[in-house]
């Protein structure tokens, strides 16, 4: 039964990290060189990290070699891991954090940013992905 639902779920990364990688680099290109009113870069510099580590996942999916899965779990746990991190600390002190990709868990982008990398790592770590990676040796039947 989970294979059915977690099989497609590649596809659905495979096309929704790029997009992601996209509006989240689009944005913060948009406003480190074009918004004259910023003073205060720490947002921007989340947004733009984030924007690298969608864009890192998407190669790791792009590509199965076994490099590549390590890297798409490296930056899935680490995207993961900040977007805990930032989406708690932007309700301690919202001032300090200001508006950034992992803010509240990722609410300006639908809570992509908190479930996508979870449904990621489910995925990479299913056995026919690994399989498919050459994390793990194929079953003989």
């Amino acid at each position: 039964m989970w294979a059915n639902v977690v099989s497609p779920a590649g596809y659905v990364l495979a096309v929704s990290y790029p997009i992601l990688a996209i509006s989240t680099g689009a944005r913060a290109i948009y406003q480190l060189f074009f918004r004259a009113d910023i003073d205060y870069y720490l947002p921007v510099y989340l947004s733009a990290f984030a924007a690298l580590c969608y864009l890192t996942a998407t190669v790791g999916f792009a590509y199965r070699r076994r490099w590549t899965w390590w890297l798409s779990v490296t930056a899935l746990g680490v995207e993961s891991f900040m977007t805990l991190v930032v989406g708690t600390w932007s309700f301690i002190d919202p001032d300090f954090i200001g508006r950034t990709v992992w803010r509240h868990f990722g609410e300006d982008y639908g809570y992509f940013p908190l479930f996508q990398p979870l449904l990621g790592l489910v995925w990479l770590f299913w056995p026919l992905t690994m399989e498919a990676y050459g994390i793990r040796r194929k079953r003989s039947a």
